[in-house]
C-alpha cells in the first residue's frame, strides 16, 4: 500500500491547521514600529506603553481610554477642542494597540484598570481626572470609576460598550467558540478587519485614519488581543460597575451616535435604569466612528453638558 498520499494528506491538514497561527507569529513586532513613535513611551510593570500629552501642564487633566481596535489616535478630532476648552489631556494606547507592548494575560476590566493606574502614578497624575472612554474605553473608564470614584472628576462614555448586546452573530458564536473560535478568529478577523476599516471612510473617517486603521491588523499580538478583549471586559454587561458610580454620585456624561451599528442605540436607555442621573446625548447621522468622524460635536455635546451644568 502507497502510503505517501495518506502522509501528504495528515501533512497538508496539519499545516492548514497551524496556518492561521503561523500568520499571527511571522508578523513583524510591535517594537519595530517605535523608531517614531507619535508621542512618548512609558515603562510600567507589565510592559511598554506609547502616550501622549496635549496642552497647558498646569491645566486639569483629562485622559481619554479609545476603544477595542482603534488606538489613541481614534481621539486625534477631539483632543483640540479639549486643549481650547483648558483640558491638559493625556491619551494612549491599551495594551495590543497601536505603539504599546502586547503582554500575556486575560485582557479584562482588571488587566485594563493596572493599565491605567500604573499609568498615571507612572506620570504622577494625583488630582481627579475627567475620565473620557470610546467603545471599549467606555467599558474601561466605568470599571475604573467604580473602583476609584475618588479619582474621577466627571465621567464621559461615547458610544460605550458594555450595556448589553455587543458582540452579535458570527463574532458571538466564535468569541464562545473555545479552541475552534480562536482559530476562527485568527483566520478569519484579520482580514475583516480590514474591510470594516476601509469603508469607515464612507462614514466620514478621514482617509488617513481608514489606512492607520487597517494596517493594525499587521502588526504582531493585534488579534490575540482583540480576541482576549472579547472573552474579557467585553464579555459580560457593566450593570454592577455603573450602579456604584450612580452611588457614588459621579457626574456623567454618555454620548450616543444615531446610526451606530456596533454599539445599539437602546443602551441609552440601559444605562439610564442603572444610573438616573446620567446624562445622555445623541449625534444625529453619526455611526460608531463619532470620535473620528464626528469630532466637533462629540467635544460639543460635552461642553453643552457642562453648560447646563452651570460650570462654563
Amino acid at each position: 500500500m502507497n502510503v505517501a498520499p495518506l502522509i501528504g494528506l495528515v501533512l497538508g491538514g496539519g499545516a492548514l491547521a497551524w496556518a492561521p497561527f503561523l500568520r499571527e507569529d511571522l508578523r513583524p513586532k510591535v517594537a519595530e514600529r517605535r523608531d517614531r513613535p507619535p508621542g512618548e513611551i512609558a515603562d510600567l510593570p507589565r510592559g511598554r506603553i506609547h502616550f501622549q500629552w496635549h496642552g497647558d501642564e498646569d491645566d486639569p487633566v483629562a485622559v481619554l481610554v479609545h476603544g477595542l481596535t482603534t488606538p489613541a489616535y481614534a481621539w486625534d478630532g477631539v483632543v483640540p477642542g479639549l486643549v481650547a476648552m483648558g483640558y491638559r489631556v493625556l491619551s494612549y494606547d491599551l495594551y495590543g494597540r497601536g505603539w504599546s507592548d502586547r503582554p500575556d494575560g486575560a485582557q479584562d476590566a482588571d488587566f485594563f484598570v493596572g493599565q491605567l493606574v500604573d499609568l498615571l502614578e507612572a506620570l504622577n497624575v494625583a488630582e481627579p481626572v475627567t475620565l473620557f472612554g470610546y467603545s471599549m474605553g467606555g467599558a474601561i473608564a466605568a470599571a475604573f470609576a467604580a473602583r476609584y470614584p475618588s479619582q474621577i472628576e466627571k465621567l464621559v462614555l461615547v458610544a460605550p460598550a458594555g450595556m448589553g448586546g455587543y458582540p452579535t452573530g458570527l463574532t458571538r458564536r466564535i468569541r464562545d467558540g473555545g479552541a475552534t473560535g480562536r482559530w476562527l478568529f485568527y483566520l478569519l478577523f484579520p482580514g475583516q478587519h480590514r474591510r470594516i476599516a476601509r469603508r469607515a471612510e464612507a462614514q466620514g473617517v478621514p482617509r488617513k485614519y481608514t489606512r492607520m486603521q487597517a494596517a493594525e491588523a499587521d502588526w504582531r499580538g493585534f488579534t490575540p488581543a482583540v480576541l482576549s478583549s472579547l472573552r474579557g471586559v467585553l464579555r459580560d454587561p457593566m450593570e454592577l460597575e455603573h450602579r456604584k458610580i450612580a452611588k457614588a454620585g459621579l457626574p456623567m456624561l454618555s454620548i450616543w451616535a444615531s446610526e451606530d451599528q456596533v454599539i445599539p442605540l437602546e443602551g441609552m436607555g440601559v444605562i439610564s435604569r442603572w444610573n438616573r442621573a446620567s446624562v445622555q446625548k445623541e449625534v444625529p447621522g453619526a455611526g460608531h466612528w463619532l470620535p473620528l468622524s464626528h469630532p466637533e460635536a462629540v467635544v460639543r455635546a460635552f461642553r453643552d453638558w457642562l453648560w447646563e451644568d452651570g460650570e462654563i
